[in-house]
Parts: C-alpha cells; sequence; structure tokens
C-alpha cells in the first residue's frame, strides 16, 4: 500500500515547477525551490533505503528481530499480517497521508518565515555546537512523539479510530512505517519536526541533515532487522539510553505498553516515564539499559485523559514561543 509514483511525481512536479517560475521566496526562509528539491530527495531515499532494509531482511535472517515461521504467509494475511481488507484501507489512508502532508509542509512554509531556515555563511556556529544542536533538537522532537504516541495508546477513542490501524503490522517491516491512519502521521509531523524547529531552529544544513536522518531512522525501526545494518540507530549507539529497533518490534508484537518513543535516542523518555521493555532481541544487539529495565508500569499519565497532560503543555510552551 504505497502511493503511486505517478501521484507523487505529479504533485511535485507542480511545486517544483511554480517554485522555479515564479522564484517563490518567503522572507527569512529558503527559496521554495530548495523545498521542492529536497522533496525529491527525500522521496527517492524513502524508496532506496527500503529496499536496503528489507533486502537485509531476506538475506541474513540471523539478525531478525522475529523468527522465520512468524513471518510466513498465513490465512490469506501477508508478511506482517494484515488482511486484504486492511491493506485496502492502508492503500487509502496512504494517499491522504501524502496530501495532507504535502499541503502541511506548504502551510507552514508561508505562515512562519524562518521555519524552513534561510542559507547563512555568516552567522553560522562552529561545527560542535552545532551537532549539539542537532542532538538537543532530537530530543526535543522525541518527547513531543513519545507523549502522542502514549496518548493514541492510552485514549480508547482515539486508539480505535486512529492508532489501530498501524499495528495491524504485527510483524512490522520498514514498508509499514508510514502506513498509518492518515491523522497519525499529520499529527507526528506537528509533534515531531515542526515543534522542535519552533523551540530550537536549526540552520540550513542541519535541518535537511535532520529530515534524512529521521527518515532513514524511522525505516529502520520497523525493519525487523535489529543490528549493525542499522546505520541510523547503530550511529546513535553511544548516546544514553538509545534504543534499536528491536524495541519497537517488540511494541508491535502486541507488547504496546512499552516502547513508545520514535527515535534512537528518545530512547531516554522511555527510560524516564518507566515504559522501557528489551523484547526478544539477539544477545549482541542489547544495552545495557535493556538488562536493568523492566518497563510497562502503569502510571497517573495512562489515564484516558491524562495522557494528555504532557503534549498539551509542550503545546503551550510552543504557543508562547511563536507569540513571543
Amino acid at each position: 500500500a504505497v502511493v503511486s509514483t505517478q501521484s507523487t511525481g505529479t504533485f511535485l512536479a507542480i511545486l517544483t515547477f511554480v517554485a522555479w517560475r515564479w522564484s517563490i521566496r518567503v522572507t527569512g526562509s529558503m527559496p521554495l525551490i530548495d523545498v521542492a528539491c529536497a522533496a525529491w530527495g527525500l522521496s527517492a531515499l524513502r524508496r532506496f533505503y527500503n529496499n536496503y532494509l528489507e533486502a537485509v531482511f531476506c538475506a541474513y535472517p540471523e539478525v531478525r528481530t522475529q523468527s522465520i515461521p512468524e513471518h510466513r504467509l498465513k490465512g490469506g494475511k501477508d508478511l506482517v499480517g494484515r488482511d486484504a481488507e486492511q491493506l485496502q484501507q492502508m492503500i487509502y489512508h496512504d494517499r491522504l497521508t501524502f496530501i495532507t502532508q504535502f499541503f502541511l509542509e506548504l502551510f507552514i512554509y508561508f505562515t512562519m518565515p524562518g521555519y524552513y531556515p534561510a542559507y547563512d555563511t555568516l552567522n553560522i556556529l562552529p561545527f560542535p555546537l552545532r551537532l549539539v544542536k542537532l542532538i538537543a533538537n532530537h530530543y526535543i522532537m522525541s518527547f513531543g512523539m513519545y507523549w502522542c504516541h502514549r496518548a493514541l495508546h492510552k485514549n480508547s477513542w482515539l486508539w480505535r479510530n486512529i492508532h489501530s490501524l498501524h499495528h495491524w503490522a504485527k510483524h512490522p517491516l520498514s514498508r509499514t512505517t508510514y502506513q498509518d491512519h492518515w491523522a497519525d502521521n499529520f499529527g507526528n509531523a506537528i509533534v515531531g519536526h515542526a515543534f522542535a524547529q519552533i523551540l530550537l531552529p536549526l540552520d540550513y544544513t542541519m535541518f535537511w541533515v535532520s529530515r534524512v536522518f529521521r527518515v532513514c531512522e524511522s525505516l529502520e525501526k520497523h525493519s525487523g532487522v535489529s543490528g549493525g545494518w542499522n546505520i541510523a540507530h547503530t550511529a546513535q549507539r553511544w548516546l544514553p539510553f538509545a534504543q534499536m529497533p528491536h524495541h519497537h518490534d517488540w511494541h508491535h508484537e502486541g507488547h504496546k505498553g512499552c516502547n513508545y518513543t520514535f527515535t534512537s535516542i528518545g530512547g531516554i523518555w522511555d527510560c524516564v516515564f518507566g515504559t522501557r521493555r528489551c523484547g526478544r532481541a539477539p544477545e549482541r544487539t542489547q544495552t545495557t539499559q535493556d538488562l536493568k529495565s523492566s518497563g510497562g508500569e502503569v502510571s497517573f499519565f495512562d489515564g484516558e485523559y491524562t495522557c494528555f497532560i504532557p503534549l498539551t503543555l509542550l503545546t503551550c510552551v510552543v504557543v508562547s514561543k511563536l507569540s513571543y
């Protein structure tokens, strides 16, 4: 269930032509043509990296997070456990995801000058400081996505009508990464990249480095393999409490009260808020924190409505920053 190449190409071709023909640029932001070209590049990256991860899955069964029998075709279901009707719904939501994300990015570009940072060679920080800022930005991003994800599980209406669709994939592969209800993807785009960029803006280069890294990281966490082949996750293993794809895979297997983080370094939030579990990862991929954590404890924030408190507070901070 993927948006057709023709549909994606049509939207991006129109955007590219309009941006180039009229040299559109919002004051304080990069030219719109840069955004259009990056959209082409990220689209190609998703396809290439998805193929890479699924090739690893097929070629190296020893690094899979689940055993071979669990991925066998059963009862008219696909490799990840979805039936034909569910796949048709995914096609519908996949198309809506592309359309809503496309117009969300345009809306942000034209209403929030500077969100897409202009290329600036005069006021650029030293590289070590830019790297620290990128890491801090990702911690903020993962905080918002952690609590959005947790709320999608704890609020019965959100779970029943929105997030449960993503969990039709009991044995995820990288192809299932963005196969959610369109509103699920829409909300994560706002509380993730958007909130983080508003609160701690990245410069031109790091902005796109962040986007590229997050595409790879997102595909990896649903890849069904855990180890050195996961380039983005492996690059972050030196950071405190970093997670690997086997954590999110365990979450999909049915242990939905744990491992809510969407990023590797976001593993710190699962540790802080008591929701980290190791899963059945190969011993060589387990972290020190895996061996210490039991996770899954019920807390005040697991209530039907109290789960929204952290996300509401974060939203208030973002609104204050925008109003300042």
